[in-house]
């Protein structure tokens, strides 16, 4: 195992607990970090996207113990979603790594723009 597999274990801890703590699945932090470690776009996100998985379903039995979800709403988001990773996973795969970067990097700022200025 090389350093950087090893690393992996906690960086996936620090990503749980973002993930859990924000709702925001923890790929905002797991794909720059696979980004840098030479992973393409495509594999990073996919990569990213099977670690979400497991993260989330730990965060849901967490937050399904402190009674903090809304399954009927939890499970109509998810029906849209999984249309919306299918045509989005699509998109991808037309997309070179520099251009996902410059989205990616463009959508973390206008969200983070956001939750900066709300009241």
């Amino acid at each position: 195992m090389t350093i950087q597999q090893l690393l992996l274990v906690p960086i996936g801890v620090l990503v749980g607990i973002g993930a859990s703590f924000s709702g925001l699945g923890g790929g905002f932090l797991m794909i720059p970090l696979l980004l840098l470690m030479g992973y393409p776009a495509q594999k990073a996100v996919g990569t990213s996207f099977l670690a979400i998985l497991v993260i989330s379903l730990s965060a849901l039995v967490a937050h399904n113990k402190l009674a903090n979800v809304d399954y009927r709403v939890g499970l109509l988001l998810g029906v849209g979603g999984v249309i919306g990773a299918q045509l989005g996973a699509r998109l991808l795969e037309q997309a070179s790594t520099a251009s996902f970067k410059r989205i990616f990097a463009f959508v973390l700022l206008g969200l983070a723009g956001y939750l900066f200025f709300q009241k």
